[in-house]
């Protein structure tokens, strides 16, 4: 998964579950727990991010991660740039297929 896509699927689920936890996230996406961390706190960095303290009813402390306005912007953004690149790879492997297909139909 490239930095870029990974960077997307944390935004989506973010903006998904806010709630989730670090520990979730890097096992929903197949990361690492250390690679969540860093990528939440270059989130944070660059203010697409904000994380939010709340209590929960068991008394500990938890964090929700939102979206700030330009994170929502980023990600519309991520998401453009992202479905392009999968439109390419589609059409690319479109055309894998169909030469695979004539190259059965000589058999």
């Amino acid at each position: 998964m490239t930095n870029d896509e990974l960077e997307y699927r944390v935004l989506k689920w973010l903006q998904n579950n806010p709630n989730v936890t670090q520990r979730q996230l890097a096992s929903e996406l197949g990361v690492s727990l250390g690679k969540v961390n860093f990528l939440l706190k270059s989130l944070t960095q660059v203010g697409w991010v904000k994380l939010e303290n709340f209590k929960r009813s068991d008394n500990k402390m938890g964090y929700a991660y939102l979206l700030t306005p330009t994170g929502l912007i980023e990600i519309a953004q991520i998401t453009r740039s992202f479905l392009e690149r999968k439109e390419v790879e589609y059409q690319q492997l479109e055309n894998e297929i169909q030469l695979l297909r004539a190259e059965v139909k000589k058999f």
